[in-house]
């Protein structure tokens, strides 16, 4: 099974589960705004949106938001919960934008299922997509009871269905390097304890990075 195909499956448990999973995170939402103030006037786009509840929140903040995802089940949510918003059933290695079409981008949870070639790429296609200038806000698990960061766990049964995917721990410093080779600037990083009872007990990093004005070439 593929990553499509995991989320496909377990689209409707996810939304019911985490559709009003920011009210208990107020380190998020204040990133989030944050993001939406650094990138300004322009398209900030929510990629690996998932069901749409990020793409809500930023939407009742800035008034040209664009939700994306590779599921199409996550799309289907997407649309039935927010029939104003716009989205697109489309991956992080090849987004549905013009060079420099877009002021911004949030990824959240985003990477956790990509290779290292995988998320390098999706960080070139991201710079490509965001103008000079524009802003990123990246995040993903660290590390977990038994899993270190740099580690990956296979998972077969997830919201009660049964996938086939990998997911990848990540060192903040790696992906570091990794957003540097594809043309940003890691501006600020913050790393946080998992909030009990409200979200899966891992250790989160968020960075945020600033889109240099010539991307390198490769």
């Amino acid at each position: 099974m593929n990553i499509e195909r995991a989320y496909d499956a377990v689209a409707r448990a996810y939304d019911e589960r985490l559709r009003d999973e920011l009210s208990h995170k107020p380190l998020d939402r204040a990133l989030l705004t944050a993001l939406l103030e650094l990138a300004g006037a322009g398209t900030v786009a929510d990629v690996g949106c998932g069901p749409g509840h990020v793409t809500r929140f930023l939407a009742g903040r800035h008034p040209d938001v664009l939700g994306v995802d590779l599921s199409p089940g996550m799309i289907e949510i997407a649309r039935e919960r927010s029939p104003g918003l716009p989205f697109a059933v489309a991956g992080m290695l090849s987004l549905p934008a013009g060079d420099g079409e877009w002021a911004g981008a949030v990824a959240l949870y985003s990477i956790i299922h990509l290779s290292p070639a995988e998320r390098l790429a999706a960080f070139r296609e991201l710079a490509r997509s965001i103008r000079p200038g524009g802003w990123l806000l990246v995040s993903f698990h660290v590390d977990a009871a038994g899993v270190a960061a740099g580690e990956s766990t296979h998972l077969t049964t997830w919201f009660g269905s049964e996938v086939d995917v990998d997911v990848y721990f990540l060192d903040p410093e790696v992906v570091g390097r990794d957003l540097a080779a594809a043309g940003f600037s890691v501006r600020s990083t913050l790393i946080r304890e998992p909030i009990a009872d409200a979200e899966f007990p891992s250790r989160r990093a968020y960075l945020m990075a600033c889109a240099a004005s010539q991307h390198p070439v490769g």
